[in-house]
């Protein structure tokens, strides 16, 4: 089914009173999660914009910042169906998509091939340390990821929307780790980097679950509800320079555009493509609605920036002496562009 096409519930008549209500629902959200989640609340925001933009994203992160708990308190506040698929180096395609396996019809005995969803089959997916597993594998997430489908021996299967794959990636150089193509790194909408909480989150931290269980979440919104926000969020209106800046900044990406600074051509390898512009508008939109805001402005291109471009921006050797991170250079566009 295309998102764009699926029934969807009723929101009110008028897109501004829509607005108001969904900036409602995401207060209500992160108070929610405030009860499992201790701080990260840029991590929630950049998470919310995704799904509320129709993106996946990768969370990147030391171990023990509670990316997996984060990732499953959102479903647990979504009527929405879960998996958890753990990569590991031995996981296979198959244990992702699912297979056909023979079973008896109860018709003389006679038996016929069955397809056996596999966990890639929910609205919500967590790709656990997606990092661990080889490229073979990676390759059965790139169809779901961009299509919204999976093909098994030939037939093609529809995932049903709203279909979200948040992925966890553990940044510490390790045995058993394969790094991500470009290709699958493009599919994701944001790099969220979950960095160590403060000194006194850290103590709330310790005392808060440290002692008895917590309470459940409350779940907040079902599918349709989910659908109508994501087209909510597409009809946000974005001023013409806006445009203007998201196709500039990502042009300046490309070492070899006449655009782009000589700082740059120096220390880049391989810029952003064209789907980098489409989640800087995108992103924008939705963090402006979540926001209350019905108007997206430059305040909301500039806070997406990072996490839209840090992952599709590759240095080279050049860049890597002089301390040059993907990271370091988009801040520096950003700044540039505010000149």
């Amino acid at each position: 089914m295309d998102p764009s096409t699926a029934p969807v519930a009723q929101l009110p008549p008028d897109d501004v009173a829509a607005i108001d209500q969904l900036g409602q629902t995401y207060r209500a959200f992160r108070e929610e999660l405030g009860k499992a989640i201790i701080g990260q609340e840029q991590v929630i925001e950049q998470l919310a914009i995704c799904l509320f933009a129709r993106g996946h994203a990768l969370l990147m992160g030391v171990p023990g910042l509670a990316k997996t708990l984060l990732v499953s308190s959102v479903a647990q506040t979504f009527d929405l169906s879960f998996n958890r698929i753990q990569f590991t180096p031995d996981l296979m395609p198959a244990d992702i998509t699912g297979t056909d396996i023979i079973q008896e019809s109860g018709v003389g005995g006679r038996r016929q091939f069955e397809f056996i969803k596999g966990p890639v089959f929910a609205n919500i997916v967590l790709a656990d340390e997606i990092n661990r597993a080889p490229a073979k594998t990676q390759s059965a997430m790139l169809e779901a990821m961009q299509e919204n489908k999976v093909t098994v021996l030939g037939q093609t299967y529809t995932l049903q929307p709203p279909f979200f794959v948040l992925a966890t990636q553990n940044p510490i150089e390790q045995e058993g780790t394969y790094p991500l193509p470009e290709a699958q790194l493009d599919r994701f909408m944001f790099l969220i980097e979950v960095d160590y909480p403060n000194m006194q989150e850290e103590l709330r931290i310790a005392r808060e679950t440290t002692g008895s269980a917590r309470a459940a979440l409350s779940r907040l919104l079902n599918g349709e509800q989910v659908l109508a926000y994501q087209q909510l969020v597409r009809r946000v209106p974005v001023p013409e320079h806006l445009y203007d800046y998201a196709v500039n900044i990502v042009r300046k990406t490309r070492p070899g555009q006449p655009e782009a600074p000589q700082w740059v051509k120096e220390t880049v390898g391989w810029g952003a493509g064209p789907r980098a512009v489409q989640y800087l508008v995108l992103g924008a939109k939705a963090r402006a609605a979540l926001r209350g805001s019905y108007m997206a402005s430059l305040e909301d291109i500039e806070a997406v920036a990072a996490p839209v471009l840090t992952h599709r921006v590759i240095t080279n050797f050049s860049a890597e002496s002089q301390g040059m991170t993907s990271k370091k250079i988009v801040e520096r566009l950003v700044g540039e562009m505010r000149e």
